[in-house]
C-alpha cells in the first residue's frame, strides 16, 4: 500500500513539473470591419439598413455606427432607391412596391471606400398565422405559427420588436419653475414621469425550416421568453414578430451566425467558423465585410398582453430601494432651507405638498430622481401605434 502511495506521489509531481504557464499575447489589431445589417423590403413597407464597424472584445461599447455613408439599393434592371440617414448608423428607404426581381444594396463610406452585396431574388414572406403565448410557472413563452400552401418558402428568419409600459416609484403632482424664480407648480398632465415606455429589438437569430418535411409548416416556433419577474409585463406589453423568407444560402450563412454568437462557451459547444456573407468590399477585395443582406416582403403581427391576464406575479424593477421623505422649507432661526437645498438644487423632485388646507406649505415630499423621473428610462410619450387595454 505505501508503495503505491509512494506511485502516486510521484505521478503528480511529475505531472505539476511538466505544467507551463501560457500568457498569450494581447490583440493589438486596430481593424475595424464594416458590419451591415438589414433586409431589403420589397413591399410597402420600408426598408432599414444599420451600418457600424466592429470593435475590441476589449472595447467598453459593442460597435461603432458608421456614419456619413451614401446607402443606396440597386435593381438588376438598373433602377436605384437611395436610403436616407436617420441617425446612430440607421439609412431608411420607402417602401419599393414591388412583386419580383433581384436587388442589392450599394454603400460608399466617408472615407472613399465601396462595398456592394451580391444581387440576391426576392423571397416574399407568406402571412404570419398566428403569434401567441404560454403560461408557464416561471414566465410566459412566445411562439410564432405559418405555413405556405404552396410549399415554396421553407427557410425562415423572425425577429421582433417589444414595447412595454412601466411606471416610477412614485407619481410626481408637482415640479420646479426656475424662472422668473424657483418655485414649485402643479405639473401639467403632459409632463407627467410616472408612466413611460420603453422599447428594445431581438438581438437573437430566430431560425426555424421545413425543408425536411413533407408540407411546409412551422407551428410551435419559439420567439422569446419572458420570466415572471421581468418588468416588461408589469403592466402592458406589445410585441411585433416580423417574418422573413431566405434562400437556402441565407439560411445556412444565419445559421452559422447563430452558432458563432450564441451557442459557445464551452468545448462540447460548436466551434466558431468564418462568416461568408454576401457583402463586398470592391475598393479592397481582400477587406472582410460582415453581413447577408435579402430582399422581399415581410410578413408582420403585433400581440398585446396585459398583466391582469397573468399570474400574481411581482416584478423586479430597479426602485426596489427607492424611498421618499419631507423636505421642509425654513420655519426659524438656524434651520435648514430643505426645499432650497434639495428640490430647486435638483437633487428630488417634489411629489405634492404638506401642511394645512387653505395655508402655504411647510414643505414637500420629494424623491430622487432616478425613482421619479421615468423618462430617464424611457418615453413619457406612448408610440404611435400603442393600444391601450380595453376596460
Amino acid at each position: 500500500m505505501k508503495r503505491i502511495l509512494i506511485t502516486l506521489i510521484l505521478l503528480v509531481l511529475a505531472w505539476w513539473g511538466c505544467k507551463q504557464a501560457y500568457s498569450p499575447q494581447p490583440i493589438t489589431t486596430t481593424s475595424n470591419y464594416l458590419v451591415v445589417e438589414g433586409a431589403i423590403n420589397t413591399g410597402a413597407d420600408s426598408t432599414i439598413i444599420r451600418l457600424s464597424r466592429t470593435v475590441l472584445l476589449s472595447s467598453k461599447v459593442s460597435a461603432v455606427p458608421e456614419l456619413g455613408a451614401n446607402v443606396t439599393i440597386i435593381s438588376e434592371g438598373g433602377a436605384s432607391y437611395p436610403c436616407i440617414e436617420t441617425g446612430n448608423g440607421y439609412y431608411k428607404a420607402a417602401g419599393l412596391n414591388v412583386a419580383s426581381g433581384n436587388f442589392g444594396l450599394k454603400i460608399n463610406t466617408t472615407n472613399g471606400k465601396v462595398y456592394q452585396s451580391d444581387m440576391v431574388p426576392t423571397k416574399s414572406s407568406p402571412p404570419i398565422d398566428s403569434v401567441y403565448y404560454h403560461i408557464q410557472n416561471n414566465g410566459i413563452q412566445i411562439y410564432a405559427d405559418t405555413h405556405d400552401p404552396a410549399n415554396n418558402s421553407k427557410y425562415y428568419r423572425w425577429n421582433f420588436y417589444e414595447t412595454y409600459e412601466f411606471h416610477s416609484a412614485a407619481n410626481s403632482l408637482t415640479y420646479v419653475a426656475h424662472s422668473p424664480h424657483d418655485t414649485i407648480l402643479a405639473r401639467p398632465v403632459s409632463d407627467q414621469i410616472f408612466v413611460c415606455w420603453h422599447s428594445d429589438t431581438s438581438t437573437s437569430v430566430l431560425l426555424n425550416s421545413s425543408a425536411k418535411l413533407t408540407k411546409d409548416i412551422i407551428t410551435g416556433n419559439q420567439i422569446t421568453f419572458i420570466p415572471s419577474t421581468s418588468e416588461k409585463i408589469e403592466s402592458r406589453y406589445s410585441i411585433l414578430v416580423t417574418q422573413y423568407v431566405l434562400t437556402a444560402d441565407a439560411y445556412n450563412y444565419f445559421q452559422q451566425l447563430k452558432k458563432n454568437t450564441e451557442q459557445l462557451g464551452s468545448i462540447f459547444d460548436a466551434q466558431p467558423t468564418q462568416l461568408r456573407g454576401n457583402v463586398h468590399s470592391v475598393s479592397d477585395p481582400a477587406e472582410p465585410v460582415i453581413g447577408y443582406i435579402t430582399a422581399g416582403n415581410q410578413a408582420q403581427i403585433r400581440i398585446y398582453i396585459d398583466n391582469r391576464t397573468l399570474p400574481a406575479w411581482l416584478p423586479i424593477d430597479p426602485y426596489s430601494s427607492c424611498i421618499v421623505d419631507t423636505a421642509l422649507f425654513c420655519a426659524g432661526r438656524g434651520c435648514d432651507n430643505q426645499v432650497a437645498e434639495e428640490i430647486y438644487a435638483g437633487y428630488q423632485i417634489p411629489l405634492y405638498a404638506i401642511g394645512r388646507p387653505g395655508s402655504p406649505p411647510i414643505g414637500y415630499v420629494a424623491g430622487s430622481p432616478a425613482c421619479i423621473d421615468c423618462t430617464l428610462r424611457g418615453s413619457n410619450t406612448p408610440p404611435a401605434f400603442w393600444q391601450e387595454a380595453t376596460p
